[in-house]
């Protein structure tokens, strides 16, 4: 069972408030460590402006140490995931007491955003770029469809006719030296000229993506499963208790079997959560 759930049974009503104290110092300390600067960003229009961000790292070290403050825990390696520009710096980590198994799930989720670096060599990338691709979109597309060509009549010559797109594709497939010399003989009649330009072109956009900044937003707010697959910012912090019957988890269980020894020891592994957290 999730702890928060409404219950009518005083102990779990007891652990309820552990957690509750738990996700407010969890809150108080996450504000803290996710406090936003200003840094100064190169807008694509070379515009210098300020942006906030914080410092993802600072919660990933944060989190490593909660894992290492929990000693007796079995604890997750901080982990992150990144999809597009939803982040997330998340850890779990659980414990058994007697048959029931208490698990934690510490989470942030932000929102990455790209700028450039205030560097003049944005702009001077950019200007270079922007003449090449101005000589040579005419011939870019002229190149593309001499190639096109090519292949078709170099095919013709080597006895392949009536083929469609697939069967293209299966005859590059299935023999790579075809494939290797005619994506040789392409290159050769698109000449030096071209290709020195072409190489120019990718090193340039090489450059202006190192010249990237990542920052970093998120909402000093708690957040339940919920909002936090629906890509949310905010912060996550949940308990669980379940029974273990066979190896089995079972989050629906009578409390009023709990032994009064067991319900001290999983008070205490609460308060372990609390001063990890808190220290």
């Amino acid at each position: 069972m999730r702890l928060g759930s409404r219950t009518s049974n005083e102990f779990l009503q007891n652990l309820n408030q552990k957690n509750q104290d738990i996700q407010q110092i969890f809150l108080k300390k996450m504000t803290e460590n996710t406090e936003m600067r200003e840094i100064q960003v190169m807008l694509g229009d070379s515009t210098i402006t300020h942006q906030k961000t914080f410092d993802p790292l600072i919660i990933t070290k944060f989190f490593s140490r909660i894992n290492n403050r929990l000693k007796e825990w079995s604890t997750q390696d901080v982990s992150i995931s990144n999809n597009e520009d939803i982040r997330r710096v998340f850890t779990k980590f659980e414990i058994m007491e007697g048959n029931y198994l208490v698990s934690g799930h510490l989470s942030l989720q932000f929102h990455a955003l790209l700028y450039y670096k205030p560097d003049k060599r944005v702009v001077k990338c950019q200007k270079e770029l922007a003449k090449i691709i101005d000589l040579t979109k005419n011939k870019e597309q002229q190149m593309a469809d001499n190639s096109d060509q090519f292949v078709l009549n170099k095919l013709k010559d080597m006895g392949y006719h009536d083929f469609d797109q697939q069967k293209l594709f299966e005859i590059f497939y299935e023999n790579d030296e075809l494939r290797e010399k005619i994506h040789e003989e392409i290159n050769e009649n698109e000449g030096d000229e071209f290709q020195r330009t072409f190489q120019k072109k990718k090193e340039l956009f090489d450059e202006l993506d190192n010249l990237l900044i990542e920052t970093y937003q998120t909402s000093p707010v708690l957040i339940d499963d919920t909002r936090l697959v629906a890509g949310e910012e905010g912060y996550l912090c949940t308990l669980d208790l379940e029974f273990v019957r066979n190896k089995t988890k079972e989050g629906l269980f009578d409390p009023r079997k709990i032994s009064e020894i067991t319900k001290k020891k999983l008070i205490q592994k609460l308060d372990e959560v609390y001063n990890a957290i808190d220290e």
